[in-house]
């Protein structure tokens, strides 16, 4: 039981020092914020008489300017009705521009000759009038019959001798000035010279009358409201109840008017002020009474952060030991992965060697009758020769020994042609001449198409055709294709290849055969997609192949449906001295 004594005793005076420190820091953000709710009372209040004045102005300018119309001053005499017609079309006319109540011209007994409005009484009882016929501009304002509340103008309208003979008087109705105001926050109203609120944006200050010598405003029938008034620094604050749209406390701002013999005053709701002082207040109460809490409270916290640091170094070792554990998991499982891929990688390149070897298991029928012709032929030339040579005609014998030279330089063609096909290695990019590569697969293809009666559209462009590739790695996506379309042509009746070259940007190779069609036309590059007999006619391994090597290129190659068989199209970018061209 003596342990919360001296605890206490620690409590009560700092408690003290956290209050008194909280109501200075909230009594000088108070005053910091009153100074700013003032600043901005007095620019709404000066934003308002500002539009105010520059209103009234601009009705009092406009009964100036009218004066001396020659349709009104013609009204002075003995007008016609046609005059006084023409007369009230010019009033109608400006009051539309501005905006006035009505405006009106009378003769020098008030009488109105001309006018947008009626007005039965004429105005010779009007301040602004008798002013206006003393030869300077005169202002009144008020309240008519109907209780509305209003302005006058009135400009002398004076005669060639020099007298006044009437006079224009514009009226502004205050209610079309008040409309601006009505959506500001702010409460603004004017009081004229007798005490009572004239133009307000709160309707229910109309009226209100002011105590002489006192600030607070009474209420134009019944008991005064109960009325507080203090002092902020120099700053004024009303405390009072005076209706739903309007702050229980109030900043009051006022601004002298001479010009028109009004006051204008703003309220200024001071709960903005207040809230903003609490929270710098606030927070200076939480900081001391925090930092109350941690010096009465470190011991007790220094004993509570050991417990937990020595629970969390357990939790960390225990943690560190899983993920040392998984990291070596991690490691393992990705070492296998990556022999894995490399065993995966090993497999395609030998399918694809595989794939390659196969096709030419296929052509190798072909490719052994396109040797054997050239052997016959070599043979038939050389026995001509030795004859002609015994015959004694050497030009004979030269003209066999020429074309004994042409069919070996076709053998080795064949056999180039046949060993870029099977090697397997990368060759550079390049320049290569489409319509000789074209003509190289169609060699290899050759004996297949032939055997199986497969007619051939092919008609080489005029000059070489050049693009950016490789000729041993087009050669084998050319001779895929022809084999492909070769093999889907076996069951059709009619059997014809068409391969069409285009030159342009990009080249553009065709190869069409009359067969039945893609099945699945966005599957024919997958690997290992086929419709043969996997093994015994293919892998499908062919078109997967070709867009690789089409791809490794920067071309493209695709398969579409032409409803009487299928189309493969390849583009390359041709070489840049042909672009240029």
């Amino acid at each position: 039981m003596s342990r919360p004594a001296p605890r206490l005793m620690l409590v009560a005076p700092f408690l003290l020092v956290v209050a008194a420190m909280t109501g200075a820091a909230w009594h000088y953000g108070y005053r910091q914020a009153l100074d700013e709710l003032s600043r901005r009372g007095e620019a709404d209040l000066a934003l308002v008489l500002g539009g105010l004045i520059s209103d009234l102005q601009r009705y009092r300018d406009q009964a100036v300017a009218l004066a001396d119309h020659p349709s009104l001053t013609l009204l002075t005499g003995a007008p016609r009705a046609a005059d006084r017609r023409r007369a009230t079309q010019v009033l109608i006319a400006a009051a539309d521009r501005t905006g006035a109540g009505a405006l009106h011209f009378v003769d020098r007994e008030g009488r109105p000759r001309a006018g947008t409005a009626p007005r039965p009484d004429g105005f010779a009882r009007s301040p602004a009038f008798r002013r206006a016929m003393d030869g300077a501009l005169g202002s009144a304002h008020g309240h008519d019959a109907a209780g509305r509340r209003y302005f006058e103008f009135a400009a002398p309208s004076f005669g060639a001798d020099g007298r006044v003979n009437g006079a224009v008087i514009a009226v502004a109705m205050a209610e079309s000035m008040e409309f601006g105001w009505r959506g500001m926050s702010t409460a603004v109203f004017l009081v004229e010279a007798g005490g009572t609120v004239f133009l307000t944006n709160r309707s229910e200050l109309l009226g209100w009358g002011k105590v002489p010598g006192k600030a607070e405003l009474v209420p134009p029938e019944g008991p005064p409201l109960r009325f507080g008034q203090s002092l902020t620094g120099p700053h004024e604050i009303w405390q009072i109840a005076l209706g739903p749209y309007l702050p229980r406390r109030a900043l009051q701002v006022a601004q002298v008017l001479p010009r028109i013999g009004m006051t204008g005053a703003a309220l200024v709701d001071v709960a903005p002020a207040r809230r903003l002082a609490a929270l710098p207040a606030g927070a200076l109460a939480v900081l001391l009474l925090f930092f109350g809490a941690l010096l009465l409270m470190a011991q007790e916290r220094r004993r509570a952060l050991a417990r937990a640091n020595a629970q969390l170094e357990r939790r960390v070792a225990e943690r560190t030991e899983r993920l040392t554990r998984t990291n070596r998991a991690l490691h393992r499982e990705i070492r296998e992965r990556q022999e894995a891929e490399a065993a995966l990688r090993r497999a395609q390149a030998e399918l694809v060697q595989a794939g390659k070897l196969g096709a030419l298991g296929k052509m190798s029928a072909g490719i052994s009758h396109e040797l054997s012709q050239p052997l016959m032929a070599i043979r038939q030339f050389a026995a001509n020769g030795g004859a002609f040579l015994k015959r004694g005609a050497p030009g004979k014998a030269a003209e066999n020994l020429a074309r004994i030279d042409e069919m070996a330089h076709r053998m080795d063609r064949i056999i180039r042609n046949l060993r870029a096909f099977v090697r397997n290695e990368n060759e550079p990019m390049g320049r290569v001449d489409m319509v000789r590569v074209v003509e190289a697969a169609l060699e290899m293809t050759a004996e297949r198409l032939e055997s199986d009666g497969i007619a051939l559209d092919w008609r080489a462009p005029p000059g070489p055709v050049l693009v950016r590739g490789g000729e041993v790695r087009l050669g084998q996506v050319l001779v895929n294709l022809i084999t492909n379309a070769a093999d889907a042509m076996a069951e059709s009746a009619e059997r014809r290849l068409a391969i069409t070259l285009d030159p342009g940007a990009p080249v553009r190779l065709a190869v069409r055969d009359t067969g039945p069609g893609i099945e699945e036309p966005e599957k024919i590059f997958d690997p290992f997609y086929t419709t043969k007999d996997v093994g015994r006619e293919g892998m499908g391994l062919g078109l997967s192949i070709s867009y690789g090597l089409v791809q490794s290129f920067g071309g493209r190659i695709a398969g579409t449906n032409t409803g009487a068989g299928a189309v493969f199209t390849v583009e390359l970018d041709p070489w840049p001295e042909e672009r240029a061209a």
